[in-house]
């Protein structure tokens, strides 16, 4: 049996640059992946509740259906747990100190998710190959029909740190924008300020840093322009793993207004 496709292209207009990501959203774990992971299912389901961005893929969707110029999405159809598509997959990676590289090893309370000698390589073939080279060709896609991408990465996280966290003890705004010295210009940096104003405000880099882009064109492609939207889970959101509440569309509705801004 072929591998569970781990991506979702979901087309927009032709003319549109946007890309909205989505890559921490689902709780799906593939049978043959669930066999690797040391917890038992209540302790699987509590992981998920704290590490999954819940509800991001419905936002983005929100606010892809409100826009005049539809923008793309990418869905990670999987949970992070089974690879992390925005981790460098080597020593790059930062989040490895505490075994949160592409494939996790901990858990977010530092607990051991996979065995010692679990071999990852089958895991970033199987899976983060496929959807790298498939983000890398959308991105591209765009590029060759408007002459520009702009990646808009759609996150969550928790009102208070979880120990897997390596700058949990900065600031937690409402909205974190994620910003990157060279594919975040200062023009889109306010555009997102401004849309997402209402919300108690913003913050810079904090408590999450950074915004992803495939690495064909990281640091070298100024056509590829990129932010991360991180939002406190509580402005919308039951915690750690509840339902979605009446903030999740003014969210979307913020959402829409950066889209339909660029």
């Amino acid at each position: 049996m072929p591998p569970q496709p781990s991506f979702r292209l979901l087309p927009g207009d032709a003319g549109s640059p946007v890309l909205l990501h989505v890559p921490h959203g689902s709780r799906t774990i593939p049978e043959e992946v669930r066999g690797g992971i040391l917890l038992d299912d209540s302790a699987l389901e509590r992981e998920l509740d704290h590490i999954t961005d819940s509800h991001t893929a419905e936002l983005a969707a929100r606010a892809a259906e409100s826009c005049p110029l539809r923008p793309w999405s990418y869905v990670n159809a999987l949970s992070r747990l089974v690879v992390d598509p925005e981790r460098f997959p080597d020593d790059r990676e930062e989040m490895r100190a505490v075994g949160m590289g592409a494939v996790y090893t901990h858990t977010t309370h530092r607990e051991r998710l996979r065995g010692p000698d679990f071999d990852q390589r089958p895991l970033l073939e199987r899976y983060f190959n496929p959807y790298v080279r498939a983000m890398t060709q959308a991105v591209d896609a765009r590029i060759a029909a408007t002459g520009r991408a702009v990646i808009v990465d759609v996150h969550s996280y928790p009102s208070a740190p979880l120990p897997y966290e390596l700058h949990g003890t900065g600031p937690r705004p409402p909205v974190c924008l994620g910003t990157d010295p060279f594919h975040t210009p200062p023009e889109l940096r306010a555009l997102a300020e401004a849309a997402f104003a209402g919300f108690g405000g913003t913050g810079i880099d904090s408590p999450f840093a950074g915004t992803y882009v495939p690495l064909k064109h990281y640091g070298t492609d100024r056509r590829v322009t990129a932010l991360m939207i991180e939002i406190r889970r509580d402005t919308y959101m039951s915690e750690p793993g509840g339902p979605a509440g009446a903030g999740l569309d003014a969210l979307a509705g913020a959402l829409a207004e950066l889209v339909g801004s660029l």
